[in-house]
């Protein structure tokens, strides 16, 4: 077995590992021991840190992935690659770190209520930036170097078992909250002084400048590159943490703590697709590289119908379970119950419409996917003002769903357009008319007496019937494929 291979393998568990992991700690274990103001100051800290560094890094960490192999000479130190991968970004962190100081007064502003807490810990949201910088970085030195089992075990994993560890830490006292906080900022450091001891150990630490780094490709078509990874990964950055940002603006640190919590309540619906995606973003350009349009027109619709498939079941499953997942934390996090059904909602609509992003972006049209996730962030942002300081959070989940309905439209509409290929079939409507009835008929049963109890009736009814009825109107071939293997390896 190949490094490549091996490091793929390596990396299918520590991401599904830690998908679980993560679910486990920043839904059912943190909401325990911290109230919401304190899960939505580290929240709005994470998330700063986040824009802030990928602002810094002028897409240079797509960038090392992207050309790493036209430098690659390990004799030669593969020709000054690291430092001026590392170094670039740096400049640019030193003048965003300008910037952040000059606007400390202006973005403290928008935090009214809470500007004294967020005052307390502002320099240590740079500090916070910058092992984000590093890490990213560092860790797109390794995958160029085809490295990347550890780097996805410290991110996946150990970052989660940390940060897990410092919760429980506070919930015991033996930290203060302050405490807790420098203690959410500096695994992060931790994490870019064992992932820098690797490249140490692998021996591929050429920390030596060489002028030959500025000869082997042009500069300038490197800068450029980045500055177009910059614009895109600003937009789904911007889609990914400006609700939290803006939630905690515009109504107060908790209300941002009880979004946060329902966002990763959410978040359980998009590890299908997630998975899903990894398979189909190779297969879809090897498609494209063979021009074979028919079997990715097929591919497009059996992924679309599978997406639905799961994605309505777990959509059920954890709607109607949400007494019971919010049973399990302080009671304030209930508050985000009609914030899930919202964001719930966006997300089985992302998966309905299949991998029109991945197709997009695989295609030889492949810029205009840079111009859906910069309309969908600004679309984001202008329905973020308009609606949280009218309905609270809630307004920020119904951005998030009219932001998300329309951008999808209008993608799956030029991906018709420009290719004649959308993905759905009879079968779509048939499965949503199956989670219809299954999600009824789990509906209808009454509330026992604990969460843990009608919790159980409640998936027990809904996997019967959803099940069921998937398996008797042969909606899912692969489902009834499988069932008929199974049936005759117990008749062996």
């Amino acid at each position: 077995m190949g490094i490549v291979q091996r490091q793929g393998l390596r990396n299918t568990v520590i991401s599904y590992f830690g998908l679980i992991l993560g679910f486990v700690s920043t839904t059912l274990v943190l909401p325990r021991f911290l109230v919401p103001q304190q899960l939505g100051l580290t929240g709005t800290l994470s998330s700063l840190a986040t824009l802030f560094a990928q602002v810094a890094a002028l897409g240079f960490a797509s960038v090392g992935i992207r050309f790493f192999p036209y430098f690659r000479n390990r004799e030669n130190g593969h020709h000054g690659f690291l430092p001026f991968l590392v170094g670039v970004p740096l400049l640019g962190f030193a003048v965003v770190l300008g910037l952040y100081l000059l606007g400390r007064p202006t973005i403290l502003g928008f935090y009214e209520q809470d500007a004294a807490l967020l005052d307390t810990y502002y320099l240590w949201g740079a500090v916070f930036a910058l092992f984000t910088l590093l890490y990213s970085l560092l860790d797109a030195y390794l995958k160029g170097l085809y490295h990347t089992a550890f780097s996805s075990f410290l991110q996946d994993v150990l970052l989660r078992v940390l940060i897990l560890a410092g919760a429980l830490l506070f919930a015991g006292q033996w930290l203060t909250f302050h405490g807790y906080v420098l203690w959410y900022v500096g695994v992060n450091g931790v994490l870019v002084l064992l992932l820098t001891g690797y490249i140490v150990r692998i021996g591929e630490l050429h920390w030596r400048p060489r002028r030959a780094v500025l000869t082997v490709r042009p500069v300038r078509e490197l800068l450029g590159v980045g500055a177009f990874t910059l614009l895109s990964s600003l937009a789904g950055s911007i889609i990914m943490y400006l609700d939290t940002l803006m939630v905690g603006a515009q109504v107060n640190l908790a209300a941002a703590g009880i979004y946060q919590i329902a966002f990763n309540i959410s978040t359980a619906l998009a590890i299908p697709a997630r998975s899903l995606n990894k398979i189909a973003f190779p297969l879809l350009a090897d498609y494209w590289k063979q021009q074979n349009m028919t079997g990715m027109a097929e591919f497009y619709r059996r992924t679309t119908r599978l997406n639905t498939l799961i994605g309505c079941f777990l959509a059920l499953g954890i709607g109607l379970n949400l007494d019971f997942i919010y049973s399990l934390m302080r009671a304030d996090f209930a508050q985000g119950t009609l914030v899930v059904l919202l964001l719930l909602g966006s997300r089985l609509f992302d998966g309905v419409t299949g991998v029109n992003g991945l197709l997009l972006v695989t295609s030889p049209r492949y810029r205009f996917d840079l111009i859906f996730n910069v309309s969908l962030s600004l679309l984001t942002i202008g329905l973020n003002l308009v609606l949280i300081p009218r309905l609270g959070m809630v307004g920020a989940a119904v951005a998030a769903v009219a932001a998300q309905v329309s951008i999808n439209l209008a993608r799956t509409w030029f991906v018709w357009h420009s290719f004649r290929m959308q993905p759905f079939t009879w079968r779509i409507p048939l499965i949503l008319g199956i989670a219809a009835v299954a999600g009824g008929a789990a509906w209808v049963v009454p509330a026992v007496g604990s969460p843990f109890l009608t919790m159980l009736l409640r998936s027990t009814v809904l996997t019967a019937v959803y099940g069921g009825l998937v398996l008797v109107t042969g909606t899912a071939p692969e489902a009834t494929a499988l069932l008929q293997n199974v049936r005759k390896r117990l008749n062996m």
